[in-house]
């Protein structure tokens, strides 16, 4: 299996690259946040691969990072999520992005992405909770379970701030330091008015 590839970018498509590697020149598909950022074309250029390999078919997915390719193995185990729905999540969303929407349940995030309806952007966010959980792919996913463990008023903040309007994402990121903050005992009203203090900033 081919894990990286590191020669020289020959071509730049929609949804894909060429690398040329000794003489060979390999067709790369990639989401476009990993398209913008790589370098001019005839350039020295490395990308993480992941290698598809069907009865019909040998298909290379690139990552400008190990992050990307983390996620991209992470989304595709969810039924409904093929290799380019997978790409088009990760062409609107960061790793850190991703984390954030799992942590705080934001379907509405995910669904940005072409081909994500929001039955499937539900199931993804949901799927993916205990996963991302367990990743330690950042701070952020270390405050799902504090988040929901402040005295049962994480999750009834969370739902005051976004019946008031601000997006879940916005309002989870603001509870969650709410609650680093104030400690595990705030009471509910502590946690609604430090997160609308902390999203008028």
């Amino acid at each position: 299996m081919i894990a990286r590839l590191s020669g020289v970018l020959g071509e730049i498509g929609e949804d894909s690259a060429i690398i040329d590697v000794g003489g060979v020149g390999y067709l790369v598909f990639c989401s476009g946040r990993t398209l913008s950022r790589m370098p001019a074309v005839g350039k020295a250029i490395r990308v993480e691969i992941e290698t598809h390999v069907r009865e019909d078919h040998i298909h290379l997915y690139g990552f400008i990072d190990s992050a990307e390719r983390a996620w991209f193995r992470l989304l595709t185990t969810v039924q409904g999520v093929g290799a380019r729905v997978g790409l088009a999540i990760l062409s609107v969303l960061t790793a850190d992005e991703l984390v954030q929407a799992v942590a705080a349940q934001d379907k509405t995030a995910v669904a940005r992405a072409n081909g994500v309806g929001p039955k499937l952007a539900a199931r993804i966010v949901t799927e993916l909770r205990d996963k991302v959980g367990g990743m330690s792919l950042g701070s952020i996913a270390g405050s799902i379970d504090s988040v929901s463990a402040a005295s049962g008023n994480g999750e009834e903040a969370i739902s005051a701030l976004v019946n008031l309007g601000y997006a879940r994402g916005d309002a989870f990121s603001a509870i969650a330091k709410a609650n680093k903050e104030l400690g595990d005992s705030a009471a509910l009203d502590a946690l609604i008015r430090f997160g609308l203090q902390e999203m008028s900033q």
